[in-house]
């Protein structure tokens, strides 16, 4: 898909605001638009179709690539690494789910920010437990000061914040001004809970994937979810419940395909008609 479509490089203008100014110029596209243009691209790989697709969300590159600035990196390299995320997003968006593909293309720009990343920052390991990651990707965004020392107050402020110890807090203020931090963790680490910051380079937010199950599931436990569900027949119910109001984990399509006997496609198709059903249930007339 990227080879047969020109968008705007960064590289292309004489500076980063320029690029900016650019972008802006792209409209935003309605829920509609953004669908046919997605089934367009699904069905006939209409390239076209999908350069506006992503030229419609450079904005959302651009602004996701500002929260890591504090790494130092080049700010056009981590936009156009998130830009390639964006594309692999468009690629592989299915406008039948139901989700915007600004929620969906969030979670592949960061991948391909937190990769890029990796091969471009060497640090040194310092944080082994989940305390200290809650810590160290933490620690610097709730200081007063960059490089001030943590007073008494807010080091037990900062403590409660994050439940844990202040001595906690203050180890890894001391660990943070003296040393370098691995990012891809230690691979000889035989112990189980083994420390890759790069999974939590932004911890002030959950993962989008993450984000979008916990507002399903959200808006699947308001008023009447139960009279809802009850309105649903037997398989119907048994399909929505195994694949949103599980806490643990979720079933799988083939996990249920397999249970009922039936394609992964008509259990998609099923889950797809009694989701538009408890919608009209739970939505006051």
């Amino acid at each position: 898909m990227t080879n047969s479509m020109t968008l705007p490089a960064i590289s292309s203008y004489d500076s980063l605001d320029q690029y900016m100014r650019a972008i802006k110029s792209f409209p935003v596209l309605s829920a509609e638009e953004e669908y046919q243009l997605a089934t367009s691209l699904k069905k006939e790989n209409d390239l076209e179709a999908a350069k506006k697709l992503v030229v419609s969300h450079l904005r959302l590159v651009a602004s996701i690539a500002r929260n890591y600035s504090g790494y130092g990196l080049p700010q056009s390299d981590l936009i156009q690494e998130g830009n390639i995320g964006l594309m692999k997003a468009v690629r592989r968006f299915d406008p039948e789910r139901g989700v915007r593909l600004v929620s969906f293309a969030m979670h592949w720009i960061k991948a391909e920010i937190h990769e890029y990343i990796v091969r471009n920052w060497r640090l040194v390991k310092v944080a082994t437990t989940k305390a200290q990651r809650k810590l160290f990707f933490n620690l610097r965004s709730m200081k007063s000061g960059k490089s001030a020392s943590l007073q008494s107050e807010e080091v037990a402020h900062i403590a409660r914040e994050l439940n844990v110890k202040p001595e906690d807090v203050l180890e890894m203020e001391s660990r943070m001004s003296g040393h370098e931090i691995s990012l891809e963790g230690n691979a000889d680490d035989e112990t189980e809970d083994v420390f890759a910051p790069i999974s939590y380079l932004q911890a002030t937010q959950a993962e989008p994937s993450e984000i979008l199950e916990e507002q399903e599931v959200e808006h699947l436990h308001t008023a009447g979810l139960s009279t809802a569900l009850a309105k649903l027949d037997d398989r119907s119910r048994r399909i929505v419940e195994a694949r949103w109001l599980q806490e643990d984990s979720s079933a799988t399509l083939h996990d249920l395909a397999e249970e009922f006997g039936v394609s992964a496609e008509r259990i998609r198709q099923i889950e797809q008609k009694a989701m538009k059903q408890m919608k009209g249930f739970l939505t006051p007339a």
